[in-house]
């Protein structure tokens, strides 16, 4: 198996994957991290129920996929740091030999991306940058384990808010959506501005200024923005929605949260 580089790991500034490990109850966070998720409980003390909201689709979403879907390769943008439940377990629960490619820029995650690699023969890590379509699709790691002429399930979990307007997401996407075959599938969550006068609108502006200021890029976008990086897929039910309406495993108990409705999600295919 191909070795992965171990990286330097910068512990004096936040990292976006360590600082969402914090946001799903992860270990493998440091101070500089948790004191963004402190600044965000200010404005949103269910930040950490939220987090763990946008695992659960993650996982849902998987299964979809593996199931029902057929899908038995992924790639997985954006990836993050390894938690309780990550992308190949739950395709390879329902298929052992669902291969998955994790990508991801972080330092901290490419560090993590050596256990994934010895874990089994059908789960590798790619260190690169989402943003760049065409390196990521070349990268002789994906061209290895991925074959690109058959469907894929491609994942963008909670990476898009973190791309500028300049630097163009939906163009980002249109890319990836080219090369890949007919009959794969794309799953996006995005954190979303209702723009409505709303609480949760003002959540919304509130959180970004946040974030901006603490570290980087994070943009709440509106639903229609959102909407536009499906373009040209055919939606699967129930098309772009709340995380917590996308096929639940089962009733709500409880009422939504505010920031629960600062994100949207959806499944679509490739026709």
């Amino acid at each position: 198996m191909a070795e992965v580089d171990r990286p330097q790991i910068d512990t004096s500034k936040p990292s976006i994957a360590r600082v969402y490990d914090a946001f799903v109850g992860g270990k493998d966070n440091f101070e500089v991290d948790r004191q963004v998720l402190r600044q965000i409980q200010e404005i949103a003390p269910e930040a950490i129920e939220v987090g763990r909201l946008c695992r659960a689709w993650l996982i849902r979403v998987v299964r979809f996929m593996a199931g029902g879907a057929g899908i038995d390769q992924f790639l997985d943008l954006g990836s993050g740091l390894p938690t309780a439940e990550n992308t190949h377990q739950a395709a390879q629960r329902l298929n052992s030999e669902a291969k998955v490619v994790y990508v991801d820029n972080d330092p901290s995650v490419a560090a993590h991306g050596r256990a994934l690699l010895e874990e089994n023969d059908y789960t590798h890590f790619v260190m690169g940058d989402l943003r760049d379509p065409a390196a990521i699709l070349s990268d002789p790691a994906v061209t290895k384990h991925l074959d690109l002429s058959r469907p894929v399930g491609l994942i963008q979990c909670n990476t898009l808010h973190h791309v500028t307007d300049e630097e163009n997401p939906g163009q980002i996407m249109q890319s990836y959506v080219d090369a890949l075959a007919p009959g794969s599938y794309i799953a996006i969550s995005h954190l979303h501005n209702p723009a409505d006068g709303s609480y949760s609108a003002e959540l919304a502006v509130e959180s970004e200024a946040r974030f901006n200021e603490m570290m980087g890029s994070c943009f709440y976008r509106r639903r229609e923005e959102i909407a536009e990086l499906f373009r040209g897929l055919e939606m699967i039910e129930p098309g772009l929605a709340y995380l917590f309406d996308w096929w639940p495993d089962g009733p709500l108990l409880t009422e939504p949260s505010a920031a629960s409705h600062n994100l949207l999600g959806g499944v679509a295919r490739k026709r």
